[in-house]
């Protein structure tokens, strides 16, 4: 093990393609880094089978405690954090790798709650989320006026529910949804978690601020294309700052999940894994 290094029991929560990433990574670096993987829950158990040790395979996650995590990485879907959040809370920090479900004000509320009751940390992967840093510095003084985070793939790539699952697509080019993320959330719970990263990253905007553009583009077979755009305030001689960013990620013809985002998701767990637990929600 690396020296500084604080040693921390990690749980995982789901076991799809990001999950199992992780799983991998902690079996095969968390030894060096500090890291032991003590549980590995799925809502499909038989998923786990001959791939993780048996022992390590937590048939129920209300048996949680039993394993004396330090932190539950959450990889699951949005429901997860709506159920079994606050829960989680009470025994170990949280690693939110699904933050459409902060979208729902009652679980945000609950998770607040929980965080400072146990005293611990609701930490949020910022994803797919790039500039995450100086939007949220930008926001913190008062230089952000709009910020709009568009997110195009091939509509394979989409989960969609409720009203946009039966939107039909028009042309090489649709776009299913344009307006608060708040209200992208609830309908693409698996496709907006990098548009709900940057309603937290600012906080003043928040999930009704911050415009969200989801797009089908048939030509994005093997990557997800996020456009970030952001403006300030008009200075003294009317002009603004701006900034555009555009991020190509690679990403296997219809995954939810791109092949850099996975990559940042580690650096995440890494990060957040040797922070302290403070109460509140912290993008890491």
């Amino acid at each position: 093990m690396a020296p500084n290094v604080v040693s921390r029991r990690i749980g995982v929560v789901g076991y799809g393609c990001l999950g199992q990433s992780l799983v991998s990574n902690l079996l095969t670096q968390g030894p060096e880094l500090g890291l032991e993987l003590v549980f590995v829950w799925n809502r499909d158990p038989g998923r786990m089978a001959g791939h993780v040790p048996p022992a390590l395979q937590l048939p129920d996650l209300a048996a949680l405690e039993e394993r004396h995590p330090d932190l539950v990485v959450e990889v699951a879907h949005p429901k997860i954090i709506q159920d079994w959040g606050p829960q989680i809370l009470r025994h170990a920090n949280l690693l939110v790798g699904s933050p459409s479900a902060l979208a729902d004000r009652s679980t945000e509320q609950q998770l607040l709650e929980a965080a400072r009751r146990w005293e611990h940390a609701v930490f949020v992967a910022r994803g797919a989320l790039w500039g995450c840093e100086d939007i949220m510095r930008l926001d913190a003084g008062g230089g952000l006026q709009s910020l709009r985070v568009t997110m195009a793939t091939h509509p394979d790539a989409f989960r969609l529910e409720g009203p946009l699952a039966a939107v039909q697509t028009a042309g090489p080019r649709t776009v299913l949804y344009e307006g608060p993320v708040r209200g992208l959330c609830p309908f693409a719970p698996r496709n907006s978690n990098t548009m709900a990263a940057a309603a937290l990253a600012a906080p003043s905007l928040g999930f009704d601020g911050v415009t969200g553009v989801l797009v089908a583009d048939l030509s994005l077979a093997d990557r997800h294309v996020v456009d970030v755009e952001l403006r300030g305030p008009p200075g003294p001689t009317g002009r603004r700052f701006a900034v555009h960013t555009r991020r190509e990620n690679p990403a296997e013809p219809g995954a939810v999940t791109g092949s850099a985002t996975i990559a940042a998701f580690w650096r995440s767990l890494r990060g957040c894994s040797q922070l302290p637990s403070r109460p509140g929600i912290h993008l890491c």
